[in-house]
């Protein structure tokens, strides 16, 4: 520890205090003395100080309360409460609200007094490290975000090319000119479509402000279903909407979230099921829009219920990336919304979803 770098506050109304201590330790440390709070504050103001010792009996105010006085415009000093009595209340006051790191009985001894000091330097800097770290973490993460974003959106557009040939070898009736080749290709470029689409919505989500507006279930269900389903033609859609009244909410997280349950119900259906069919149901109050999505598909095992929201989580007989249901419940965090699960291999899986309106908010 370079000492002479460490600033120490003391604030004492009785002046020979001051200058005991500043005789004690002005070899040790950089000393600031202020003879009232008042005067203390002012230095603050102008100098940055590591750790401030108080006295608690000084006329007009106290430690403590100078010390609750100080916590949201000068957070990181470290605090050291001095006291010549014995007061449990005062000083249960310090340490449950005015951030106080130690107090110490007056008249002070000097060995303990400069260890106290030497401890409340290292929390200053351990604290002052750490968020730096943090802030230096959250730049980086920021960053790498951006990269991901910009390789994503990028790496895009090449391979919608890539889809469109592939559906133009449809058209003229070429897909199984060359054996399987065409069938690989179209399957990969699906593949690689849905995690980059999934990698954006991530960061999206992540990123975008909550932006509020008129949302019409109808016209949102029946664009997604189409836009989900253009390669599937076997699943059937059954959809009741209730909307008597109007809801405004998130408009790009809410079609975030049904666009990957109704992709899911769609994608986990059984192979060999002849009646493949999916049940959307939505109800609008005036308080919120409750929604439920059911598949008769393949199901999830009990014992993966509580983790099929966490990030890359994947079940053994479930494909796909892992990031669908862990963006549909990091999206309604974002808008307060809640998500049940309910699921067998017998019946298929249901979700349930409920989302504030905030037409009342």
């Amino acid at each position: 520890m370079n000492a002479p770098s460490v600033k120490i506050l003391y604030i004492d109304d009785e002046e020979n205090n001051l200058h005991a201590f500043k005789a004690s330790f002005r070899r040790q440390y950089e000393i600031y003395t202020a003879i009232s709070a008042a005067e203390g504050l002012k230095i603050l103001q102008n100098v940055t100080v590591h750790v401030i010792i108080a006295d608690q009996r000084m006329p007009g105010i106290t430690g403590v309360e100078f010390f609750k006085s100080i916590i949201t415009t000068y957070p990181d000093p470290i605090r050291i409460l001095l006291t010549g009595y014995t007061d449990i209340e005062a000083l249960a006051d310090a340490i449950n609200n005015g951030h106080i790191y130690r107090y110490l009985t007056k008249p002070w001894n000097e060995l303990e007094l400069h260890n106290t000091i030497k401890n409340a330097y290292d929390a200053y800097k351990a604290k002052t490290d750490l968020r730096d770290k943090v802030a230096e973490l959250e730049k980086t993460n920021d960053e790498l975000n951006r990269f991901i974003y910009s390789i994503s959106h990028e790496l895009r557009a090449p391979l919608v090319s890539v889809m469109g040939i592939v559906n133009l070898v449809k058209m003229e009736d070429l897909y199984y000119s060359s054996g399987e080749y065409w069938g690989l290709v179209d399957t990969c470029s699906n593949k690689l479509d849905y995690y980059i689409q999934k990698t954006l919505q991530y960061y999206k989500n992540n990123k975008i402000e909550s932006d509020q507006s008129e949302i019409d279930f109808n016209q949102l269900v029946e664009d997604l279903i189409q836009l989900n389903s253009y390669a599937d033609k076997e699943t059937k859609f059954t959809v009741s909407i209730e909307q008597d009244h109007v809801f405004v909410g998130d408009a790009y997280r809410i079609e975030v979230i049904l666009g990957n349950l109704i992709s899911n119900a769609i994608n986990y259906q059984k192979v060999n099921e002849p009646n493949k069919k999916v049940d959307i149901h939505v109800s609008v109050t005036p308080e919120m829009a409750e929604i439920s999505v059911n598949d008769n598909g393949i199901g999830i095992l009990e014992e993966h219920l509580e983790k099929i929201f966490a990030q890359f989580f994947k079940a053994k007989n479930h494909h796909g990336s892992g990031l669908g249901l862990f963006i549909v419940k990091e999206a309604l965090d974002k808008i307060n919304g809640k998500i049940a699960v309910k699921s067998n291999a017998t019946e298929g899986t249901t979700f349930k979803i409920k989302i504030p309106n905030a037409q009342f908010d």
